[in-house]
């Protein structure tokens, strides 16, 4: 990444690949552990992988926890249901994630760009296959 880049688009970055494969873990231990769920898992664990660079970029110097400004939990993040919330909770943050990283990467290269455009699409298909109720054909 050159010098002309945006100050702070590293962080972004590395903020948002951790968030997304965080949030897609989660649900992929759900689905595998708490609902023996084989037929989702896998896929869901592709996806965590996918979920890299494949340019060589140098994120773990840019990372500051020390200084982030919103490190802390909001009073809803503290909260939740049951699994199902949980599910509903990391669907929304992986999917935020990957368009952070579709529109950030725009700056850098578009095929990387549009690689996080098709993830955060997987995940709203796969957010609607396992949240969606079964409908009976009538």
């Amino acid at each position: 990444m050159s010098e002309s880049k945006e100050i702070g688009i590293e962080r972004i970055i590395d903020a948002n690949l951790n968030r997304l494969r965080e949030g897609i873990r989660v649900i992929e231990d759900v689905m595998r552990y708490a609902k023996n769920d084989s037929r989702f898992s896998p896929k869901l664990k592709m996806l965590r992988h996918e979920a890299r660079l494949s340019l060589p970029v140098e994120l773990l110097a840019h990372r500051d926890v020390v200084n982030d400004v919103s490190k802390k939990s909001f009073e809803d993040d503290l909260k939740r249901e049951n699994l199902d919330s949980i599910l509903v909770a990391n669907f929304k943050r992986a999917q935020e994630s990957a368009r952070v990283l579709e529109e950030t990467l725009k700056l850098m290269d578009e095929r990387e760009s549009e690689h996080f455009k098709a993830i955060r699409y997987e995940l709203y298909g796969l957010e609607k296959a396992i949240l969606s109720p079964v409908q009976p054909l009538i």
